[in-house]
């Protein structure tokens, strides 16, 4: 059950920093819950009304070693490691998922920049 949720959430957080889902506000509007909120990289928050209309950065983006701790049964929060080759930078990242009217949606996310690359972070797990 717990591997079966993992890749759930992995998938869905591959296409929330994917460019076919960024680019669709439709699509970005159905995975992002109704209260959603992030502190981006920049330090700045933003609420799901401003990713909507503002839209969100357009970068090609990896992740790796995700990994999921469930908080509650309908609330999980995932880490990963984030290769961004657009912008040439790397970011930790947190999401937490809630699960509402019979899905799962992003309620927070949270990136920060790190000056760690892939192979440094992998020696510290």
């Amino acid at each position: 059950m717990l591997k079966n949720l993992k890749e759930h959430l992995q998938s869905l957080e591959e296409s929330h920093t994917g460019l076919e889902v960024r680019m669709s506000r439709e699509r970005l509007d159905e995975i992002l819950s109704a209260d959603f909120f992030e502190i981006g990289s920049s330090g700045y928050m933003y609420d799901k009304k401003e990713c909507l209309e503002t839209g969100v950065v357009l970068a090609e983006m990896k992740i790796h070693n995700y990994e999921i701790y469930p908080l509650s049964n309908d609330l999980t929060l995932s880490t990963y490691f984030l290769v961004d080759t657009t912008r040439n930078r790397n970011t930790l990242r947190s999401s937490i998922w809630k699960f509402i009217d019979g899905r799962w949606q992003l309620y927070f996310h949270q990136g920060t920049i790190t000056p760690l690359q892939l192979n440094d972070f992998i020696k510290t797990l």
